[in-house]
């Protein structure tokens, strides 16, 4: 993304979030019920919650529990690396506790002081200033839809969570976990009443900020993961949302490639973003846990990558040799930038092949080749990596775009209709992706579907989820424990908070 640009520029972008926090000495001279008084202002009260996303590739943990989980993503111990006292393992094979890193990072990034209590507190500060200024009203309208997104993703992933909606007004501060079927329905009401303050979306511009169709987005994630979170079906307002959004004339991009570039802030396939940037917002590092140590010189990297995540085998076989989505999946004789094949002096001089089968999740050396331990796996590339990159892209990450919703709608024609309604929506995809366009699309084709366009994006856990398929078996997983669709509440926060009281097979 280009940093360069001020807030001013961008309005809500996220980029300026990044780089300051509030100055609390403005208090000095403007009244604590006066201030904000201005757009300027209020973004400054609201930076500490807005940045916040930034831990959603990495460090917060939501990535990885959203596809290690799953069918499609493993990080095989290999040889002395990636053994980690078994923490990437347990994620696969759902035998995670309530002291897996993971789970605690991503509890700490929704409940803890820069998540949801920022949010609340940057809330608490603006809603005084809201009643007498449209800009600072859309500002908190803003936050009130980015702290609806915290929830939705604490529901979603621990079920029953504590839901404090006030920080300076909020006397409880070892709260009870509130029913998830409660917390969606208020979270619905609050991003409801907030899209009339919100801006209108430009397609290619400012998806950083939050908008009506982010906020629609939102509805439709909510509404088509309903039964999930309540037990009662709300296909008929899914549908809707996802019209609310396909109204406003995002666009697909022509190659499936185009949304990952390094330089993707002008496209109008994306709906709402983060905006990594490898030197003033970094965190977004999926091609260093991915890449082969070799690849350094496949993309003329100034750092050594770490060969670790790899796509399941199963999962990479369900995409045909012929379609576009290809681009992504690193595999084959590596090369240099200069053409050259690399070899691998650490596995006796071999090529560098990367092959798509993964022998075992656990691969010690006294049991496998060198070349098994360090080739083995599918590499994903799905985001630009420019040549002379560090540890960080600036590719800006999409939480929502367009392919999304497309198939989120022809999903919920799908189920509301019967086998073929959405093949219209279904078929915008594959037309995109060069595959052959059919028809009679099924739900287990459009969960296919969404595996091969969205993969490695972070849905994959709640679609298997939804679709009744997170408890199955496959490689290398055989616990079918249903109750492994929520996390565990991390231990220190039950420590903390004794009024937490912990999930169901944990």
């Amino acid at each position: 993304m280009k940093f360069k640009k001020t807030f001013l520029t961008l309005g809500l972008a996220l980029s300026a979030f990044a780089c300051s926090d509030i100055n609390t000495e403005a208090y000095d001279f403007i009244s604590s019920d006066q201030y904000p008084e201005n757009e300027v202002q209020a973004i400054r009260v609201a930076n500490p919650a807005l940045a916040r996303v930034q831990g959603l590739a990495d460090w917060g943990g939501w990535w990885f529990l959203q596809e290690i989980t799953t069918d499609e993503a493993a990080a095989p111990t290999r040889g002395g690396d990636w053994d980690d006292g078994g923490k990437w393992r347990v994620l696969h094979q759902h035998s995670w506790g309530n002291g897996t890193e993971a789970v605690e990072q991503l509890w700490r990034l929704i409940f803890e002081e820069k998540g949801l209590p920022a949010a609340n507190l940057a809330i608490d500060q603006l809603t005084p200033g809201a009643e007498g200024s449209p800009e600072v009203a859309t500002v908190l309208a803003q936050v009130k839809v980015l702290r609806a997104y915290w929830f939705y993703l604490g529901i979603d992933n621990f079920g029953d969570i504590p839901f404090p909606r006030s920080y300076i007004n909020n006397p409880d501060r070892t709260p009870s976990r509130t029913p998830k079927a409660e917390v969606f329905a208020t979270i619905v009401q609050d991003i409801q009443e907030s899209i009339e303050f919100l801006p209108d979306p430009v397609p290619g511009s400012k998806a950083s900020s939050i908008n009506k169709a982010t906020a629609y987005a939102l509805l439709a994630k909510l509404y088509l993961n309903a039964q999930v979170y309540t037990g009662t079906a709300m296909w008929s307002e899914a549908n809707q949302a996802c019209d609310n959004v396909l109204q406003y004339g995002y666009v697909l991009e022509s190659d499936p490639s185009l949304p990952f570039k390094a330089n993707n802030t002008a496209s109008k396939e994306l709906i709402w973003t983060v905006p990594y940037d490898k030197d003033n917002f970094t965190g977004f590092n999926l091609h260093m846990r991915t890449l082969n140590y070799l690849n350094q010189l496949t993309f003329g990297m100034d750092v050594q990558p770490w060969n670790g995540f790899a796509m399941v085998e199963d999962h990479f076989n369900t995409f045909a040799a012929n379609d576009l989505r290809q681009y992504a999946l690193l595999k084959g004789q590596q090369y240099t930038l200069d053409g050259n094949p690399i070899l691998d002096a650490d596995a006796n001089g071999a090529p560098l092949v990367l092959t798509p089968h993964i022998p075992a999740l656990f691969m010690d050396a006294a049991s496998y080749t060198k070349e098994q331990i360090r080739m083995s796996g599918v590499r994903v590339v799905k985001w630009e990596i420019p040549q002379g990159i560090k540890e960080n892209l600036s590719t800006d990450y999409p939480i929502f775009r367009l392919a999304d919703i497309i198939l989120m709608k022809a999903e919920v024609m799908v189920r509301l209709n019967g086998a073929g309604s959405g093949d219209s929506y279904v078929n915008q995809i594959k037309a995109r992706a060069g595959i052959p366009q059919l028809g009679g699309y099924t739900l287990d084709d459009i969960l296919a579907e969404r595996g091969r366009e969205m993969t490695w994006e972070g849905h994959r856990r709640q679609d298997l989820i939804r679709f009744g398929k997170f408890q199955n078996t496959w490689w290398e997983k055989t616990n079918t424990d249903p109750n492994r669709k929520l996390f565990p509440i991390p231990q220190f926060a039950i420590n903390a908070n004794p009024n937490l009281t912990q999930n169901p097979g944990y």
